[in-house]
């Protein structure tokens, strides 16, 4: 048995009373923690095979990015000041096109690096390039490699969309099927598979309603973009006649298992329906803010009891994948849009990154608080530094000081991922050196130029 001991942090647990000890312990058997609480730790648990000194660092859960697109760390920067649809044209649709399956594993690892770097132990992969078959594969074995906890959302497209990212529907359920069975049924615990639907205007009813039986069946979820723009609800209005979540409802596919990234566009009958449904939403303020999209009525939704969880998006629009940055812009946003200073505090933010990201991942009861019995997913964010101290309040500290800077520690599973600020698994430089080499090759085969 493995043990490690975090003694002398300032425990944020995030559990359900949002504990916080000022100075506390965790301890960790394998993959679990057996144990968290104030002040010093028993001296049995000093005898663990690792002891990591917590002194001045907030130690808390690792963060859940429960909306990405992991192969966009090649396109960042790529489309600056572009609206959604110029954006795609533009940028992702003549890289994706070219992406080879040894391009997406190492955009894929670039990405996860990131993420770590970032304070997010678990991410969420929206990943709808198929154009070369092992393309999902490539993404997979990367995050076997880096250790992190990863859920697959194998994007689809069967009407509508550019004609190399469509695919028929059984192309869509047995891919999807080789990918669950290959990857989460044999694989590691720590990868899982789901179905993707890209976008409403995107997917067919038949296709919908088939993908959604099956996952039924696996107890699995599904996540889809929607309402991200106001354009895109009209075309939904213009084709079908209803808005994009009252589309899911009529269909009957609407529930807790479904995640709806963005829902920005939802008129007040969308988000009854989605309370109704108890379905939960991503929420994307950078990239939102970055594409010029608009606003999500978030704080009318947590008012609701709809479930919220935080993403990054795709680096292709956010140009990072940095969730202590999203923790800010949360706050932020929602404050200047709704021109009240009293709204989501520290406390409500975290709890979106880590609890709500949780239940979007499809595992609440594992991960997103640091208490015995979760997953020992946690990270170490030092607050000595000039940007943070003196430190008043925890929360409020991780919300508005804290940047990847100075994230110092990471574990997922009980595993050290990266240390003293050194990622362990690889060899950092190199992967980045790969990277560039990689990427210049993909964007010399797709024609693009940057600059």
């Amino acid at each position: 048995m493995s043990t490690i001991l975090i003694e002398d942090g300032s425990i944020v647990t995030v559990n359900d009373d949002s504990q916080v000890h000022h100075k506390g312990y965790v301890f960790i058997e394998n993959d679990l923690i057996t144990a968290v609480g104030a002040g010093d730790p028993p001296a049995l648990f000093r005898k663990a095979d690792t002891i990591i000194d917590a002194t001045l660092m907030a130690v808390m859960p690792g963060m859940v990015n429960a909306h990405t697109h992991l192969f966009q760390t090649f396109i960042r920067g790529l489309a600056d000041d572009k609206p959604l649809l110029d954006w795609l044209k533009a940028a992702i649709w003549p890289v994706a096109q070219a992406l080879t399956e040894e391009e997406a594993y190492v955009a894929a690892l670039v990405g996860m690096v990131e993420n770590i770097r970032g304070g997010a132990t678990s991410v969420i992969d929206h990943q709808y390039v198929h154009t070369e078959p092992g393309n999902d594969d490539g993404v997979c074995r990367a995050a076997d490699e880096a250790g992190l906890r990863f859920l697959l959302a194998r994007g689809w497209a069967d009407i509508g969309y550019h004609p190399a990212f469509m695919e028929s529907q059984d192309q869509i359920v047995n891919e999807t099927t080789r990918l669950r069975e290959m990857w989460q049924i044999q694989g590691n615990g720590r990868i899982r598979v789901e179905f993707g639907p890209l976008i409403p205007w995107g997917c067919t009813e038949n296709t919908m309603c088939r993908t959604h039986n099956i996952s039924q069946k696996w107890g699995a979820g599904i996540h889809i973009h929607v309402a991200e723009t106001r354009v895109e609800v009209d075309m939904n209005l213009e084709s079908r006649g209803n808005r994009h979540i009252e589309w899911l409802a009529e269909m009957g596919v609407l529930g807790p298992d479904m995640q709806l990234v963005h829902s920005i566009w939802l008129d007040d009958n969308e988000i009854d329906l989605i309370a109704e449904h108890g379905a939960i939403v991503v929420h994307c303020p950078v990239s939102n803010m970055y594409l010029a999209s608009g606003v999500a009525r978030v704080p009318e939704m947590l008012q609701r009891g709809i479930t919220v969880a935080l993403g990054t998006d795709g680096p292709g629009s956010n140009n990072s994948q940095d969730m202590l940055e999203t923790l800010k812009t949360t706050a932020l946003l929602h404050k200047v849009h709704t021109l009240d200073a009293t709204i989501l505090l520290p406390e409500d933010i975290l709890w979106l990154a880590c609890r709500g990201g949780s239940i979007a991942f499809g595992l609440p009861q594992q991960i997103g608080s640091l208490e015995a019995g979760k997953k020992a997913d946690v990270v170490l964010v030092d607050l000595d530094t000039p940007m943070a101290m003196p430190v008043h309040r925890l929360p409020s500290a991780l919300v508005y000081n804290a940047s990847t800077r100075d994230v110092d520690t990471v574990l997922v599973d009980g595993r050290l991922v990266m240390r003293h600020k050194k990622i362990l698994f690889l060899d950092e430089k190199a992967l980045l050196a790969r990277a560039r080499r990689t990427c210049a090759n993909l964007f010399e085969r797709a024609g693009v130029v940057a600059h």
